[in-house]
């Protein structure tokens, strides 16, 4: 017999795969219950509405999200470093974990209401990991930084601006190369001469 907890997972685990096949607004609560093989009454005991389950499939996306960048983030040393990587792995997983970046997307934020505050309070959070990178270098002499908030803010800033191009892009080389230039941009500056 599932216990309700297991099929609380069930349930978010199956509804992951049809969300990033099928989004939010195509799929229904019939075809949720249908890939468990349950009756639509027991999706409904543990979730009022569709939209309720793609909540759930979003922050369990997100918490695989936060510890992956948690954990390449911590193997690295140097703020450039740490940044590449994090920028690097942000982008693969963007790609694995389809509802997350779907969820960012434009038309889902002008739609449905709850998705815009998940997207802020997770711009929230990528900017004060930024901030402590920053923060880090500062401390171990590494970096010279004059406001965090705004240097933290500008690189999120960047990383979103390339975020579908390198969202929809496979050659991870030119990924690469185009954050190493972003990066040097970002750390050593333009060097312009008058």
């Amino acid at each position: 017999m599932t216990e309700p907890k297991d099929l609380r997972e069930l349930i978010i685990d199956n509804a992951q795969e049809i969300f990033s096949k099928f989004g939010l607004r195509k799929t229904t609560m019939d075809e949720i219950a249908a890939k468990i093989h349950k009756a639509k009454s027991s999706v409904y005991y543990y979730f009022k509405s569709k939209e309720e389950i793609y909540i759930a499939v979003i922050e369990k996306e997100a918490a695989i999200f936060r510890s992956e960048i948690n954990r390449v983030i911590g193997e690295k040393h140097t703020p450039k470093e740490k940044i590449k990587v994090y920028v690097l792995t942000r982008i693969k997983l963007f790609q694995k974990l389809a509802n997350f970046y779907s969820a960012f997307q434009k038309e889902y934020m002008e739609n449905y209401s709850f998705i815009n505050k998940i997207r802020k309070n997770y711009d929230i959070e990528e900017q004060e990991l930024i901030k402590i990178i920053l923060e880090e270098g500062v401390a171990f002499h590494n970096l010279s930084v004059k406001d965090f908030n705004l240097t933290s803010y500008a690189i999120l800033t960047a990383m979103k601006g390339f975020e579908y191009h390198w969202t929809i892009e496979r050659e991870f080389d030119q990924i690469e190369k185009e954050i190493d230039l972003m990066l040097e941009i970002l750390f050593e500056g333009l060097n312009i001469r008058n």
